[in-house]
């Protein structure tokens, strides 16, 4: 009897199976590299610019707003310490992110197919770079216009004098809301890559997301105007290059299968 043939992608896997307690020593080396990698990133910091400093850069937009002065202020005992350095330690994981990022990349890669590889790789790497230009936009462009909006409305009569905890918290979560937001395009193009949604499907839900944005946008951002703005328009743009990028992705794809559909006749 003839056996079937194997297909090239199954013959891409063989001899790569390892046991479960093989996968988890490798899930733990990795692991263990990434938070060296990290724990080395935060003692550097810490020698410098040291943890201060990175909280007065984290500060500057809101303090540069304040009025003539006014300061912030620490509530809780140990806060003047231990802000600083949840600071430090969050600036140390975004400086080494790619490493992170590679450690993950280098655990899974061994089960995915050539096709699979060159997919992930450039998702990964566009996706980082995307997350870092989501924070970057927030801090020197929307913190100043929101804290300046903010201090306009504030009476006269109201001494300005913003928690640090609570300044922390307000910051990560504009920084992740607005890391994610700039994930759309990645999102997109995913969608169609995987077959899920059509670019057409897309375009015809430019309506609703348009909607949508706005609504995300007034739940995660300060009850403001500004940032809410800030936030839905770079939304509905970055939509807008996930389309274009997946209509690209899609013609290559379609001419690639016209040049095989010729080569195999």
């Amino acid at each position: 009897m003839n056996e079937a043939p194997k297909k090239p992608d199954d013959d891409e896997l063989a001899g790569t199976e390892q046991p479960f307690v093989s996968h988890l020593v490798e899930l733990r080396d990795r692991l263990v590299r990434a938070l060296i990698a990290i724990g080395i990133a935060f003692v550097g910091l810490s020698i410098w610019p040291g943890p201060g400093a990175l909280f007065d850069f984290l500060a500057m937009p809101l303090v540069a707003q304040l009025p003539e002065g006014a300061t912030m202020i620490a509530t809780g005992v140990i806060s003047p310490f231990l802000v600083p350095i949840k600071i430090t330690l969050l600036a140390a994981f975004m400086l080494v992110l790619p490493v992170v990022l590679y450690q993950v990349w280098a655990f899974v890669a061994p089960g995915l197919y050539r096709h699979e590889k060159r997919l992930v790789l450039p998702l990964v790497v566009s996706s980082t770079l995307l997350f870092f230009a989501g924070v970057a936009f927030c801090y020197f462009v929307v913190f100043g216009g929101v804290f300046q909006f903010i201090q306009a409305f504030a009476p006269e009569a109201i001494t300005a004098a913003p928690d640090i905890e609570a300044y922390l918290s307000f910051v990560l979560t504009m920084f992740i809301a607005f890391g994610l937001a700039f994930e759309i395009p990645v999102a997109v193009v995913l969608l169609v890559k995987t077959g899920m949604v059509t670019v057409e499907k897309l375009r015809q839900f430019r309506g609703y997301f348009i909607v949508l944005s706005f609504v995300i946008a007034a739940i995660i951002t300060p009850p403001d105007v500004v940032s809410q703005l800030m936030l839905a328009i770079p939304m509905c743009l970055l939509y807008e290059v996930g389309i274009l990028v997946a209509r690209m992705i899609e013609r290559k794809a379609a001419l690639a299968e016209q040049a095989g559909d010729r080569a195999a006749s």
